[in-house]
Parts: C-alpha cells; sequence; structure tokens
C-alpha cells in the first residue's frame, strides 16, 4: 500500500510499477471504492450520497455482492456490500467474503483509493469509547496462529494503512492499531495475540481487506467506529446491537467529511 497504483501491469517491471505509482500520487483521485460488511452500516452512506444499486452487477453471476455507485462532486464512488449470505440470510460479514469482494472490487473497478468502513470494537485500555471513530494506522490478524518461524509474521499479517496524516489532522481523528479475526467474541488465545498487537480496535475485515490490497498495490484506508467496549463488563454481542444504530450515525458522518476531504486532492495530499 505504500506503493499504489492503479492495478499490477503484468511486465513485472519495477521501473514500470514505480512510475506508476508515482503517476498516482500526482493525480486527483477519481475512484474510491468503500468496502462496508454490514447493510446496516452501508445504507446510511448509500442515502447521504444517493448512490444508485447496480442492476447490471459487474461480479460473477450468482454471488450476494451488492454495488452501490455515482458521482460526488469529482468523484466516482462505489460502495460495495457483500451482501447477505445464501444459506443463512444474514450480512456476509468477517475476512473471506471481505477479501473476496476487495479482490473483485479492484479488477473490476480499478479504484484509487480503498475504503474500508464499518464498526470495530474497541479498548477503553486504550482510550477508546462507544461512538468514537478512529483511523487505523496498521492492520494485523489476531486468529491465525502458525507456531514455525516466519509463518509465524505470515500469520499475523501485519501492514500499514495508506498514510494520511493531512486528513487526520483536518478531522480531528482518532488514530490506532487495530487486529482482525472472525470471531465477535474473544478467547484467551485471541487476547494475548491482540496484545501483542497493540490494538485499540477489534474487527472483522480490516487486516483481509489489507491483504488484497497490498498484494494488488491499491492504497486502503480504515474508518472504524466503535460500538463495544471489549475490556468492558458488558457482554459483546448484547452491547454491539445496543449501540449499532446510533454508532452507525456517527460512521456515517465521518465517512461523509473523509470523502469531502478526499474529493479534488491527490493521494500525496491525503
Amino acid at each position: 500500500m505504500r506503493n499504489p497504483q492503479m492495478a499490477p501491469h503484468g511486465d513485472g517491471s519495477g521501473a514500470a510499477e514505480e512510475a506508476a505509482a508515482g503517476g498516482a500520487e500526482k493525480r486527483p483521485v477519481s475512484t474510491i471504492v468503500i468496502l462496508i460488511a454490514m447493510q446496516t452500516e452501508a445504507l446510511p452512506v448509500v442515502n447521504r450520497f444517493q448512490l444508485v444499486e447496480d442492476q447490471d452487477s459487474l461480479f460473477p453471476k450468482g454471488v450476494p455482492w451488492v454495488r452501490y455507485h455515482g458521482t460526488y462532486k469529482d468523484l466516482n464512488i462505489n460502495l460495495i456490500w457483500p451482501g447477505k449470505d445464501p444459506s443463512s440470510g444474514v450480512d456476509s460479514v468477517g475476512t473471506i467474503s471481505a477479501s473476496l469482494v476487495t479482490y473483485a472490487s479492484i479488477q473490476a473497478l480499478q479504484p484509487d483509493l480503498i475504503i474500508n468502513a464499518g464498526t470495530a470494537g474497541g479498548f477503553k485500555a486504550k482510550g477508546a469509547s462507544i461512538s468514537d471513530v478512529f483511523l487505523a494506522s496498521e492492520v494485523a490478524f489476531h486468529d491465525r496462529r502458525i507456531p514455525i518461524p516466519v509463518f509465524d509474521l505470515y500469520g499475523v499479517g501485519l501492514r500499514p494503512a495508506f498514510s494520511t496524516p493531512n486528513l487526520v489532522k483536518e478531522l480531528n481523528l482518532k488514530v490506532g492499531k487495530m487486529s482482525t479475526g472472525d470471531s465477535l467474541d474473544m478467547s484467551q488465545q485471541d487476547e494475548a495475540t491482540i496484545f501483542a498487537n497493540d490494538a485499540t480496535l477489534k474487527d472483522m475485515e480490516g487486516a483481509a481487506v489489507a491483504y488484497v490490497a497490498d498484494i494488488l498495490k491499491v492504497p486502503a484506508i480504515f474508518v472504524k467506529a466503535v460500538t463495544d467496549i471489549v475490556d468492558g463488563d458488558k457482554p459483546t454481542a448484547e452491547e454491539f446491537l445496543q449501540n449499532l444504530a446510533a454508532v452507525t450515525a456517527a460512521l456515517d458522518q465521518t465517512v461523509c467529511q473523509v470523502v469531502e476531504f478526499i474529493n479534488g486532492k491527490c493521494l500525496s495530499d491525503l
């Protein structure tokens, strides 16, 4: 993510990739993809930007993924929601869906920037409170335990988010590290890894989005609003559901501010 470009060029030339990266840094951002895992989180953003659901899907036939799209000022906005799981009918949360839709969205839309927006658990010991909105500085996994040298680092999969110091300063956003896993609850083993990851936030998609964005060389940022306090007194699931609607409003407002800030700017201006 540190050397963004529109898409791989296929010739393997380091010089060509560097040139493409430099060009992407210096031209205004044109196309963005906003990836949001839950419909409840996505619809306020869809309504705010008056995005329209794609009736002629860019994605493979039969997948539940939904694309909303439209323009806002100088930006082409694409919001991708993984849709409802065909078997259970619930939102397709987690790292597998996140990886697939990130890959498919990059291939189909060749965005200049990816924004993974959504809710997350927060740690009060790290200064997180309900409805706080953070920009993640780096992301890693906490449930991929491979206790073999080097494979252990691959499992954690630590990756920096695209650096946006001007965005952070202008919007006065909180910044923290984020840890990703496929479970809403937290086992003792997960807790130990999250602590090792120095995470302020815990989510279920971010590191998967970062992995795909990194290998395809598209810059990605992570806007996460806190629905529950992981190291608090209330059960996580109960607190998440209790706060979801109110926190989604805070997320929507911040995503709007982020998009507004990005409009007309180059990646290097962020």
